[in-house]
């Protein structure tokens, strides 16, 4: 693993990207404070070419199973591109640009791009995945580790989803849909409208995670962290809802992350 480390900054805001750590986002400080809990399996990184967990780690294609590595046994979990480095692009203050080619054990070649543009009041992440040659169903989504304490009052979570799915003791949707339940989540939920989670760390900062997707999975059993994480489908969604990249349409996503100091 690299340790090449890119720092981009606008007014108080800056954010760390490290490209030989899977593509991740190392560290995004407001006015010098850290938002994301540190380490190298941390920050924030890109689920891709799927999201969450597939059911024993096969997925069909046409006719064809295809097999993924068990990483998180008895399901293959958060895809591919985390675990390799990354390729950077170009970069200027504010904005880096990522490249990743898919590869064993993924069975297609393809390539996925990351944008990461920082302003002085937000972060905007962009990926898309292209195929060179065969079509093949994807997924694109980030999981970022917020701190749940800045140094004062817990962070809370604001959020109205339509639906939440289902979660069966296997950890996957069961295909039901249910009113939303309190927490603690491990859980996905349904917003038709987009991805609009706030959190708030009282009297520090209030920070809204957005989205055109309308998927997004909320994990918050950890007493460091929390995690709202967009994404392009739900959980095994290589088998339920696939979404497909083919040689003229690649699967484009973005998120932004917009924060205000209170």
């Amino acid at each position: 693993m690299s340790n090449e480390e890119i720092t981009l900054t606008a007014a108080g805001a800056e954010v760390s990207v490290r490209p030989g750590n899977g593509g991740r986002i190392g560290g995004l400080r407001i006015d010098g404070v850290e938002l994301l809990r540190q380490g190298e399996r941390y920050g924030c990184f890109p689920m891709v070419p799927w999201c969450g967990r597939i059911r024993d780690g096969r997925f069909l294609d046409g006719g064809a199973v295809r097999q993924m590595p068990l990483n998180a046994p008895p399901h293959a979990i958060h895809g591919t591109a985390r675990n390799g480095p990354w390729r950077t692009a170009r970069t200027s203050a504010n904005e880096a640009v990522l490249t990743c080619e898919l590869a064993d054990p993924w069975p297609y070649p393809g390539r996925v791009t990351q944008v990461v543009t920082l302003a002085e009041d937000s972060l905007t992440l962009t990926m898309s995945v292209e195929t060179y040659d065969d079509s093949f169903p994807a997924q694109i989504g980030w999981h970022p580790w917020f701190n749940r304490n800045l140094g004062g009052e817990d962070a809370r979570l604001d959020f109205t989803p339509a639906w939440q799915e289902e979660r069966g003791e296997d950890h996957l949707p069961t295909g039901r849909r249910t009113d939303p339940k309190p927490g603690p989540w491990d859980d996905c939920f349904g917003m038709p409208g987009g991805v609009d989670v706030t959190l708030t760390w009282p009297g520090q900062l209030e920070l809204k995670v957005g989205s055109r997707e309308e998927w997004v999975v909320v994990y918050d059993e950890q007493a460091e962290a929390l995690c709202v994480e967009p994404q392009t489908g739900p959980p095994n969604g290589l088998n339920t809802r696939p979404r497909l990249v083919t040689p003229l349409e690649p699967l484009e996503a973005s998120t932004t992350w917009s924060w205000r100091r209170l």
